[in-house]
């Protein structure tokens, strides 16, 4: 007699693929775990050496107003988000022994702040409900059968295929690929006819082609206490000045904003609580060194004096130096690329999907986390959208 319980394969161990595989285990199906790398939840560990950053504690309207993508499909996102939203996410980590705690920003943290616990635990847990996985194995390939989907992998023995009857693709976007998710996925899903939005850099830093002058005195310094405006959209923080050009939170929260513009630039208020005219009547009686004067009246940072000074020159009034600190327009020649970025933009078009997140041209082929077409800042929104978005492929099957 043939057995009637589905046997689902998700490919791609990272949170998107334990979480989808977790739920459709739980929902009675066969579940192997496909990772092409020796073990799985590279990427999550990797992401909680700075502290696992979980989720958020925002309100739902604020939470879901984070995520954006092209042709982004905001109520079935809501939808997901609703299904496994981040009380939700805090309960399944109580369920796994693991605490959380709500820091003054709203970032939701593991009381350790450390990743490898929560990972070792889930992944006991989803052997002793029977998920199996099979790691070294790298998917190149699928295709429609009879009962279901005919899957290709490279693994340690040579080429294998696998038959299941249900496929979750969760092989993130292509950043840290050291850790797996390399991208390669999409030249097969285009192989496929399955449209893609090409992925692009997103959460990361942008180039500015600073001189050695500048770099002498302003590379790896903070600065702190910024508004700083991309377009029409501002954001409030800290930047860090390195090598190539600048990072910072606000930065990666402007990242759509840059990305659509012809000459990306930023506009830099260095003294936000300061205006012109504050800032001119404290020069006093000053009338040359403009730059030494505003770091000891205006407390202006040695960094911003050498980012101005290569910018606008030399400064022959008080005045003008205070317009510029107020509104400084600093060129940037691109996002740094895909690989050293914290997330990536892009992914399966939406218009490639049904309300299941199953590919439509490829019936039992579903998709979940990074290789969807969404983006998030970082905050905790990263790693929901992940889950989400898991949980409702696992329920899907």
């Amino acid at each position: 007699m043939v057995s009637s319980q589905k046997s689902v394969a998700v490919i791609g161990g990272g949170p998107a693929g334990l979480m989808a595989a977790e739920v459709a285990a739980a929902g009675g199906a066969l579940v192997t775990v496909y990772e092409h790398k020796r073990s799985v939840g590279r990427k999550f560990l990797v992401a909680g050496k700075s502290g696992l950053n979980l989720t958020n504690a925002a309100e739902f309207s604020d939470f879901h107003a984070q995520y954006s993508g092209k042709e982004f499909p905001v109520e079935r996102w809501q939808t997901m988000l609703a299904a496994f939203d981040n009380d939700a996410l805090g309960e399944w980590a109580l369920k796994l022994g693991v605490e959380t705690f709500v820091a003054s920003s709203g970032k939701v943290f593991p009381m350790s702040k450390k990743a490898a616990p929560l990972l070792r635990a889930w992944v006991l847990r989803l052997k002793a409900s029977g998920v199996k996985f099979e790691v070294g194995h790298r998917w190149v390939g699928l295709r429609a059968v009879a009962h279901g989907v005919e899957i290709d992998f490279e693994s340690r023995e040579g080429e294998v295929t696998r038959e299941h009857t249900a496929v979750i693709l969760a092989c993130g976007g292509a950043t840290w690929p050291q850790t797996g998710s390399d991208g390669s996925w999409v030249s097969i899903l285009e192989g496929l006819g399955v449209e893609i939005t090409p992925l692009a850099s997103a959460n990361c830093g942008w180039e500015c082609g600073w001189s050695e002058m500048t770099l002498a005195e302003a590379d790896g310094k903070p600065l702190h206490h910024l508004e700083i405006r991309a377009g029409e959209v501002l954001e409030k923080g800290e930047l860090l000045v390195t090598r190539y050009g600048l990072e910072g939170t606000p930065l990666y929260a402007l990242g759509k904003v840059l990305r659509a513009m012809e000459t990306p630039e930023l506009v830099i208020d260095f003294k936000p609580t300061f205006t012109v005219e504050r800032l001119v009547a404290k020069m006093e009686s000053a009338r040359r060194d403009f730059y030494k004067e505003a770091q000891l009246r205006w407390k202006l940072p040695v960094a911003a004096c050498a980012i101005i000074r290569q910018l606008y020159g030399e400064m022959d009034t008080a005045e003008k130096l205070a317009k510029i600190v107020k509104a400084c327009r600093i060129p940037l020649y691109g996002a740094r690329p895909i690989e050293e970025a914290i997330s990536t933009a892009g992914g399966v078009a939406w218009a490639e999907l049904d309300e299941c997140l199953m590919v439509k041209r490829l019936p039992s082929v579903y998709c979940a986390g990074e290789m969807l077409d969404w983006e998030a800042p970082t905050g905790g929104y990263l790693l929901q959208g992940s889950f989400a978005t898991g949980n409702w492929a696992g329920k899907s099957t």
